[in-house]
């Protein structure tokens, strides 16, 4: 259940502190393969269980950046801002992947607002967030990203 602040405000009081994380989702094959499709980046190691399995005695693992892609759904799980109006993802600082993602595992995401910028109708949160792995001691990936929300009468 997605943690909920009343005020971009009160969202701004929950820095340097975690938020909260979502609840766990396993990556199957045919969500690589959508991925893939979507992408045009079919790359075997991604798509071909048979391949995988024969030359690299692994199963297939998913694209890195599908795991990314994997953020803003952990987002909004994790929480939401009531009085929020619209949402922009700003960019990203840093962004690591650290570890495959086999398929059939189960990841969840993590979000720790580190930074938040409050303005008069607008808020710049920064936040760092782990895809982890069910099982696994290194996460998929670290994501710095930065967020603008508005309030009503914000402008971007």
């Amino acid at each position: 259940m997605a943690r909920v602040f009343r005020t971009l405000a009160d969202y701004a009081d929950a820095q340097d502190s975690l938020i909260g994380k979502s609840d766990w989702m396993q990556i199957t094959q045919e969500r690589i393969d959508a991925f893939a499709n979507a992408t045009g980046d079919h790359q075997w190691i991604h798509v071909d269980p048979d391949r995988a399995r024969s030359e690299l005695d692994m199963p297939t693992i998913a694209h890195g950046y599908l795991t990314l892609s994997l953020l803003p759904g952990f987002m909004s799980e994790i929480m939401t801002i009531s009085s929020v109006t619209r949402a922009l993802n700003y960019g990203s600082d840093k962004i690591r992947f650290i570890n495959m993602v086999p398929v059939l595992s189960e990841v969840r995401g993590s979000v720790y607002l580190k930074k938040a910028v409050l303005d008069k109708a607008s808020l710049r949160a920064h936040t760092t967030v782990t895809v982890e792995i069910e099982g696994q001691e290194r996460p998929a990936l670290v994501a710095e990203t930065i967020t603008l929300y508005f309030e009503e009468n914000g402008q971007p």
